[in-house]
């Protein structure tokens, strides 16, 4: 790291550079981060004025984060929240059902869940377990699995006629992607808690979780209620493209204000049916 007093002697960008390599540091992955930084600060300054926005007019928003273990949801979805107004928005991410609410409707705790009047939510994982992890890890019968899958289009259809808009990411990455960060976690001992025995069963499953996985996006994927995909394999850069994504889809006072780029790459995210030729779900 360079010291304040270092910095205040750096007249040129070739001292900066001299500097870096007397002091070991890699200069190019310093100002790499300092770029990510300064484009996050500004996209998410582009939020709170949406969020000031969804106040006003008294929208609902609500944005779902789904995808592949250790793909990226949850430090995407802190980079949503971390400057927003507590008061007009939330994470939502429920535990497994208890015994009472699984003698409900399957989404009854959802709806209990979802945004009121001037309110933004963030789904840390949402109804759609039903649709992937729950067939796949048997956590409930081919019967509820086919009900749901039956019923979920609806549901959102209802959704979408009473003015709740409805974002559904999923973060994906390559098998191999993830059991690195599996490892990760696993020789870390302030991440050690993220890894599950659910995570582990997951990479032996892999291929059982891409099946489900394709037919979720082949069943829910609606003109009112579209799925949009994230490449993850840089996590940095997911962030910034789900917070343009999510920019990009309500008009509000002062978008664009702060000069920050609020264009999506296609190539990073995208529809479901318009995914590249080289992006394997």
């Amino acid at each position: 790291m360079f010291t304040a007093d270092q910095l205040t002697t750096i007249k040129t960008r070739k001292e900066l550079v001299t500097l870096a390599k007397a002091e070991k540091i890699k200069l190019k992955k310093r100002l790499a981060r300092a770029a990510y930084e300064e484009e996050l600060k500004l996209l998410q300054t582009e939020l709170a004025l949406l969020q000031q926005h969804i106040e006003k007019k008294q929208l609902r928003v609500a944005v779902i984060f789904e995808g592949r273990d250790a793909a990226g949801k949850g430090g995407s979805i802190k980079r949503f929240v971390e400057h927003l107004n507590p008061h007009t928005s939330g994470v939502v991410a429920l535990t497994k059902p208890t015994d009472l609410e699984r003698g409900q409707w399957y989404f009854q705790r959802y709806i209990e869940e979802l945004p009121n009047r001037g309110e933004i939510k963030f789904f840390d994982r949402s109804w759609y377990n039903r649709a992937v992890v729950e067939p796949v890890m048997g956590f409930c019968t081919l019967e509820q699995y086919k009900t749901f899958m039956a019923q979920v289009p609806n549901f959102e259809h209802m959704l979408h006629e009473d003015g709740i808009k409805v974002i559904k990411f999923w973060f994906d990455i390559s098998k191999e992607e993830q059991q690195k960060r599996f490892d990760a976690r696993l020789s870390n001992p302030l991440k050690e808690w993220k890894f599950s025995p659910v995570d582990k069963k997951g990479q032996e499953l892999w291929d059982e979780n891409t099946k489900y996985k394709e037919r979720m996006f082949t069943k829910t994927h609606t003109a009112y209620c579209p799925w949009v995909i994230v490449d993850t394999i840089e996590k940095e850069t997911a962030r910034l493209e789900s917070l343009r994504y999510v920019l990009s889809q309500i008009d509000y006072k002062g978008k664009g204000s702060t000069k920050a780029n609020l264009l999506t790459d296609p190539n990073l995210i995208f529809p479901f049916f318009r995914k590249p030729k080289h992006f394997e779900l």
